[in-house]
């Protein structure tokens, strides 16, 4: 528009044709204010700047007043092309009632008025209304046929789009285009390729129209032999097989596409992102992420919700930063759903203060927001914080979900509330439309196990309503490793192996209650079943961010990490000062019948310390030392670092795959009871 006007300015002679071009420019590069000027100083006017000026005018929202005010004042007969570019203004600024008394009160319609106003009543998803509409117009141009068949198609109404596709005087493309679409959104993917097939001509947006059907029906193959016959292969294209591969498990395949790719959008980058987060390669999200941003690309909705689910799984709070920072510049901060996954990668993290002060400054909140920051209390062991937010949600008059009991319960579970658990489990039946579900039977179950009163939970699972499932006897199974019930701990494992047969955690749960009790020949006996029946047990790991790098230690594995040498030196310190504070290591954690020793040993050198002995050695003091863990604690563990962060006078933050340990002075924030 600078070149344009400079042009504009140099122009010996100005004609109204010039001024109605510069007029239109101006509008069309939304620039109101400019346009307006210019409109001002024309020194003659026809109706064709009129013409502009509405067309302008309409264009947003707040200036249509002012648009229809400028219908009324031209000094010159109005034409329909007038009286389109309002009705058009009130059609897409979803003002169908006053398009339609305009339309009505339009003294010449052509094929163009018909079309605008059959559009607002599609849009509006009025679609009979369009349909008479459709019936009342005059003349129908192919472009009033497909907007109508679309019309159909988005209201599911395959059959009458066919009948109206068939009765087409003239297809174009378009059209034909529209048909395959509408039978590949509606599920009729097979119907969708057979006309697909006998299309007179193909265009990028068919191609791409079928490949979207293959990969909504879930059949990746499919789509990957289309998209790989295809004569080009345009961004929308590429990005739905990113997407495709991404849902099915295939990482390789969808970075392949991506690097292929010549041209990248916001949307190419989103996909490619969600395909790493949703796949678990969470730390190839997180450097994605980062290279969008250094290459001047502005995160999007979708993008922005999958890389805070990927920090919030890693716990990385550096990175987390980053994306709420990348949330202000693109004004994202704004949408609730992004908010609440904000909140939770707070949470997450271990950074509950920030999750609190996001959760206060944002209005209005919904249920998602509030069943955050109740969840999020509760794992880090803050009960009675939790059940204040869960009183001051119902006081707002927000209506608890099914969410926010499984939160309430599980704070009174994680805090050793039985009575208020038990009223809340009542209320659901009398206070709410909520029905409890297995998740609801579960923390119950979870909440009787962990307060010791183990055949009380049994009893609730054998006349609970609903059929338990793995979850409610691994509550149960965990509650007798805390309170070392073998026996009944051989009952729940036997009805997991039904339930999940492939899964090996009920029995190194068992071997663990085995071995705390001295039990080494079935603890021994349970290994071999294991191993016999090839079931799959996930290695314990821990991790800790530091300096925007996320470092990993398995059990026992040490000197895996580069900075082995200075990790065993500051283990072998704490070691010394742990006896002198009166450490003991508890050798029921360890899962073999080794002498003291060796058990010793073996503790030493579990991941979560490790991790806390490297967060020692490189988080400057002041700051907390944050660490993550795939599975629980160990028990001995979490009495060593109790005492670590006493004897070091360092503030630690553990998250397991429970819930948050906050160690300060010797304590923990879940008073021993976890």
């Amino acid at each position: 528009m600078e070149g344009a006007h400079a042009a504009f300015e140099a122009m010996p002679l100005r004609t109204t044709a010039s001024y109605n071009a510069l007029l239109a420019g101006y509008f069309r590069n939304n620039l109101p204010d400019a346009a307006l000027r210019v409109f001002h100083r024309m020194p003659s006017r026809d109706l064709a700047s009129y013409n502009a000026l509405i067309s302008g005018l309409s264009l947003r929202r707040h200036t249509l007043p002012d648009a229809a005010a400028a219908l009324a004042t031209i000094p010159y007969p109005p034409s329909v092309v007038s009286f389109t570019s309002l009705l058009r203004g009130y059609v897409r600024h979803g003002l169908l009632a006053d398009a339609i008394r305009l339309f009505r009160q339009m003294p010449e319609r052509n094929h163009i008025s018909y079309t605008v106003l059959l559009g607002g009543f599609l849009d509006a998803g009025r679609v009979d209304e369009a349909r008479a509409l459709f019936d009342e117009m005059p003349a129908k141009d192919v472009v009033a046929w497909t907007a109508m068949l679309s019309g159909y198609c988005q209201a599911g109404r395959i059959a009458e789009a066919r009948v109206l596709f068939d009765e087409m005087p003239k297809k174009n493309v378009v059209s034909w285009t529209a048909m395959v679409s509408g039978y590949a959104q509606n599920g009729q993917v097979n119907l969708a390729r057979k006309l697909f097939e006998v299309m007179p001509e193909r265009n990028e947006v068919s191609w791409t129209a079928m490949l979207f059907g293959y990969i909504q029906a879930g059949r990746v193959e499919d789509a990957e032999e289309l998209f790989n016959a295809m004569p080009e292969h345009p961004l929308p294209a590429c990005n739905a097989m990113i997407v495709g591969f991404g849902q099915r498990g295939m990482v390789d395949a969808a970075k392949s596409v991506f690097e292929r790719m010549r041209e990248r959008d916001d949307g190419t980058w989103s996909a490619i992102i969600k395909a790493y987060e949703q796949n678990e390669f969470l730390m190839e999200a997180l450097s994605t992420f980062r290279k969008m941003l250094h290459d001047g690309i502005h995160p999007n909705y979708p993008s922005v919700i999958s890389i805070l689910t990927v920090c919030a799984a890693l716990a990385v709070l550096d990175y987390g930063r980053e994306v709420h920072a990348a949330m202000l510049r693109c004004s994202f901060d704004k949408d609730v759903f992004a908010v609440s996954a904000l909140i939770t990668m707070y949470i997450k993290c271990g950074n509950l203060d920030k999750a609190k002060k996001v959760f206060n400054m944002f209005e209005p909140k919904d249920v998602v927001m509030w069943n955050s920051m109740i969840t999020g209390y509760a794992q880090h062991g803050l009960g009675e914080e939790a059940l204040r937010i869960f009183d001051d949600m119902r006081l707002a008059g927000m209506v608890p979900d099914r969410i926010t009991y499984i939160g309430a319960l599980t704070a009174c579970s994680y805090t050793g509330k039985v009575k208020e658990g038990r009223d809340i489990f009542n209320s659901m039946d009398t206070n709410s439309a909520i029905r409890p579900g297995a998740e609801h039977y579960s923390c119950m179950v979870d909440l009787l196990g962990r307060a010791g009163r183990l055949e009380e939970a049994l009893d609730l699972i054998k006349t609970m309503p609903v059929e338990p499932d793995a979850v409610i006897w691994g509550a149960l199974m965990g509650a007798c490793r805390m309170h070392k019930n073998a026996e009944l701990a051989e009952v729940a494992a036997k009805k997991l192996l039904e339930l999940e047969p492939g899964n090996a955690g009920p029995y190194v749960l068992l071997s663990h209650i085995y071995t705390s009790t001295g039990r080494w020949e079935d603890a021994s006996e349970i290994r071999k079943f294991i191993s016999s029946r090839h079931l799959n047990k996930s290695p314990g790991c821990s991790w800790i961010e530091y300096d925007k790098r996320v470092h990993l230690f398995t059990s026992g594995e040490v000197l895996a990490h580069p900075e082995h040498a200075s990790i065993l030196k500051v283990l072998e310190k704490l070691d010394g000062l742990l006896m002198e504070s009166g450490y003991s290591a508890d050798g029921s954690f360890v899962l073999h019948d080794v002498d003291e020793e060796q058990k010793t040993h073996s503790l030493r050198y579990h991941s979560e310390r490790q991790a806390v002995a490297y967060g020692l050695l490189k988080v400057p003091e002041g700051m907390p030392i944050r660490v993550m863990k795939n599975l629980r604690v160990c028990g001995d563990c979490h009495s060593a670092i109790k005492l670590i962060a006493k004897i070091t006078s360092r503030e630690i933050v553990l998250r397991d795959a429970n819930r948050f340990h906050h160690f300060k002075d010797g304590f923990c924030s879940c008073r021993d009871y976890w």
